[in-house]
């Protein structure tokens, strides 16, 4: 793998000479903010079996179970600010090197770093919506009537089901979301994947998409994945001091 300080020195070389660069982010850079991943002992995703999208559509006790832990992972997520991995990859936008960032969060924290040209593969726990008809809720609406002890919210307009505007398990996933995800991967010439143990299908196939168009790839993770054989720089370090690092030294040679 070579010392830590070759590999950054090679990671800021690949993105020097990159003209078109995608970012592919997991839980993983968002546990330095706070927010569990779904392997991490303890956490919210530990402490509650998951309910399929078919489960929350058949039964009332799923749907209880269900929000039963969203109230939760909302109260975590609430709070959570952006980490400097976040607002790393922002930076890098900002200087025009960074053509699009592709994530399997839905914390809304590249946002709030500033990232604006965002592809949510998994949707965003920040809005509530009806399964029925669409309609839209800001997720603190939805969360006090929880707070209330309803634990099956109905939509006000249709008396549809109302669920976090994420993509659940079994769910379809976005057309537009994974269309504009592709095309963005087969179209650039380095792809940073960061925080991802890239085991969840179809979102885990966009970096070999990218290996497959030409690009070179760059993992930041702190464990191994089944695609770092397609890497040229592999990183187990913190994704904020990384990203930190490779923006800095990137700065004094551009």
């Amino acid at each position: 793998m070579g010392t830590y300080s070759q590999r950054i020195e090679q990671a800021i070389k690949l993105l020097k000479e990159a003209k078109h660069v995608t970012a592919f982010t997991g839980a993983g850079i968002s546990t330095e903010s706070g927010i569990s991943d779904f392997r991490s002992p303890g956490g919210v995703w530990d402490r509650y079996r998951i309910v399929t999208f078919q489960e929350f559509l058949a039964s009332h006790e799923a749907r209880v179970e269900y929000w039963e832990m969203k109230k939760e992972l909302f109260r975590e997520m609430k709070d959570a600010r952006p980490n400097k991995a976040h607002t790393a990859l922002a930076e890098l936008e900002k200087m025009g090197k960074l053509d699009c960032l592709i994530t399997q969060n839905i914390d809304g924290l590249h946002q709030d770093a500033g990232s604006s040209n965002v592809i949510e593969l998994h949707g965003t726990n920040r809005k509530a919506v009806c399964v029925k008809c669409g309609k839209l809720w800001p997720i603190e609406e939805i969360q006090a009537i929880l707070e209330t002890g309803n634990l099956d919210p109905l939509c006000d307009v249709c008396n549809g089901f109302v669920k976090p505007a994420t993509i659940s398990f079994v769910q379809s996933m976005p057309e537009k979301e994974m269309l504009k995800a592709y095309e963005c991967a087969s179209r650039c010439d380095l792809l940073l994947m960061i925080g991802s143990s890239l085991q969840v299908e179809p979102a885990a196939s966009i970096p070999r998409e990218a290996h497959r168009a030409g690009a070179k790839l760059i993992f930041i993770n702190r464990s191994e994945t089944p695609y770092d054989f397609l890497a040229s720089v592999i990183f187990r370090e913190d994704a904020g001091q990384v990203l930190g690092e490779m923006v800095e030294g990137l700065k004094k040679i551009i």
